[in-house]
């Protein structure tokens, strides 16, 4: 199977959908409803139907737009909900709450919003976090909103305050804002890339170099070899494990937005070779995505890869192979 013939399809994302949106964990291909749901799947999942269908409505959304709605908490941000309909936690970490405003702006974008989506959304102006990877999905969020003008002053604002917080690289030898790659990598870059093409050409340009930079270190022999759940420094072991499909997901997403804001090739090679990763053009030579379920497997190993298929990897599969036939579909025409 190729890039070119390949359909992403819903069927495996649609079994993963019980009551009160997307259940986390996959046995196989059956759900673990004991485990239950996660606002971070769930926000996710708003963002993958919002790129990929074409003209998504609130319909197509449900439940994991109800969910997302419904997260907001005095404390925060609710993450996890019961197999019944009962919040587990009183807020979840930054990366939860980031998400969620990931999903707001890309509601926004898309033009779905209603009074209560942009008020919760509003909320990102006081969103403080240590975190890159928290930081960067909110601005992923901001960058959506702001596009589509809404919230034009405080996205701006937020968004101007957001590329402050980005640290310089470490050293001119390992150009990364951290002493280590740890996980979704490429969602650094991606909003550097988004919110310095709307308000600050210097942070744009950063981002592309970044970028850049970023997928030297992850190409591999025979495809991108990404960083594995313990991270990658500089002078580590390659090929290591296990390699998660939220590297490719991530650094898919930095490609698109970087061949948008700047059109230079390299960013659509790459995205097709993250694409390529899911079908076996990988360190393992393994494929991660079963085509007649959309289902997409937990992890890639030395000797294969992990049966389960969780919504994190389900949704990672979708929003790459989706936003891969995109890029084609505006290359064709």
């Amino acid at each position: 199977m190729t890039l070119t013939d390949l359909g992403a399809r819903r069927d495996h994302l649609d079994r993963l959908t019980g009551p009160y949106g997307l259940f986390e964990h996959a046995l196989f291909d059956e759900p673990r409803r004991d485990e239950g749901y996660t606002l971070d799947d769930n926000a996710r999942a708003v963002v993958v139907l919002i790129r990929t269908m074409h003209e998504p409505s609130l319909a197509d959304l449900e439940p994991y737009l109800g969910f997302l709605m419904s997260a907001s908490s005095g404390a925060g941000w609710h993450n996890r909900l019961t197999e019944r309909g009962g919040w587990a936690d009183d807020s979840g970490p930054d990366d939860t709450i980031g998400r969620a405003y990931w999903g707001l702006g890309e509601l926004a974008g898309a033009g779905l919003h209603d009074d209560l989506a942009v008020g919760l959304l509003s909320g990102v102006t006081s969103f403080e976090t240590p975190h890159l990877r928290s930081l960067a999905y909110a601005m992923l969020g901001a960058s959506a909103a702001l596009r589509a003008g809404v919230l034009e002053s405080s996205m701006e604002s937020f968004l101007f305050s957001a590329l402050r917080r980005i640290p310089p690289p470490m050293s001119p030898r390992w150009a990364w804002p951290e002493s280590r790659l740890t996980y979704a990598n490429g969602r650094i870059p991606q909003a550097m890339i988004a919110a310095g093409s709307l308000i600050d050409d210097r942070s744009l340009l950063e981002g592309l170099d970044l970028l850049q930079w970023l997928i030297e270190i992850e190409r591999g022999e025979s495809g991108f070899s990404f960083t594995p759940v313990g991270g990658r420094g500089p002078g580590d072991p390659r090929p290591a494990f296990d390699q998660q499909p939220i590297e490719a997901w991530a650094m898919a997403d930095a490609c698109a937005t970087a061949l948008a804001a700047d059109g230079d090739e390299l960013w659509r090679d790459s995205a097709r070779m993250a694409a390529g990763w899911f079908l076996g053009e990988n360190d393992s030579g393994h494929a991660l995505y079963d085509p007649h379920t959309g289902g997409g497997y937990d992890g890639l190993h030395a000797d294969g890869v992990n049966k389960n298929q969780g919504a994190e990897s389900t949704l990672a599969a979708l929003g790459t192979l989706g936003g891969w036939a995109l890029i084609e579909a505006r290359a064709c025409g």
